[in-house]
């Protein structure tokens, strides 16, 4: 191995490392901030801009510790008490595909536009996050809970989806550029 490709790895690293922190950091915090009745997940802007900057095997991860963020915070408590190991399989999930997910679009959208990649990986990450809370929330906890279906999209998910992903939508495509620019300027300097 050179050591050009020294750096790239130990700059991946770093910065992986540093997006972990941010994800945990955003979601147990943000566990705080209540829209109806789950909070905003603010943890898959760094997700998403960790899987364009990184790579889709970082954005799996980023979504990983957003999970572990989710069941260690407590926001999965309600759920945790009906199906233990459903819980931990829907939410471990739910993140670690969103994240993948974000990544494999990004790379095969960013040839033809990087803005649009980002913009894409920013709309799918919630979609697929909140999808396989759905689809977990059906088959683990519907009958358990005697939830309707009506009650899981309206109370459940309504505005919190359509607020990640305006928030996913709005700061993603941004701070990815301007990240770019940054890491541009810096290399120009040197």
């Amino acid at each position: 191995m050179n050591k050009g490709s020294k750096k790239v790895d130990t700059v991946k690293l770093v910065g992986v490392a540093l997006f972990t922190a941010i994800v945990f950091v955003l979601q147990y915090f943000s566990s705080y901030i209540k829209f109806g009745t789950f909070s905003i997940t603010l943890a898959l802007v760094p997700i998403v801009i960790g899987a364009a900057l990184y790579g889709r095997a970082a954005g799996a991860w980023l979504g990983f510790v957003f999970g572990m963020a989710v069941l260690i915070s407590g926001d999965a408590g309600p759920f945790m008490a009906i199906d233990f190991f459903g819980t931990i399989l829907v939410v471990l999930l739910k993140g670690i595909l969103a994240g993948l997910i974000a990544g494999i679009i990004y790379k095969a959208v960013e040839e033809v536009s990087v803005p649009l990649g980002v913009f894409f990986a920013a709309v799918l990450c919630p979609v697929v996050n909140t999808g396989i809370f759905l689809l977990g929330t059906v088959i683990f906890f519907m009958n358990k809970m005697g939830l309707t279906f009506d009650y899981i999209i309206f109370g459940m998910i309504g505005v919190n989806f359509f607020l990640e992903i305006l928030v996913n939508m709005i700061l993603s495509p941004v701070i990815v550029r301007l990240i770019q620019i940054g890491t541009k300027a810096k290399i120009r300097s040197v």
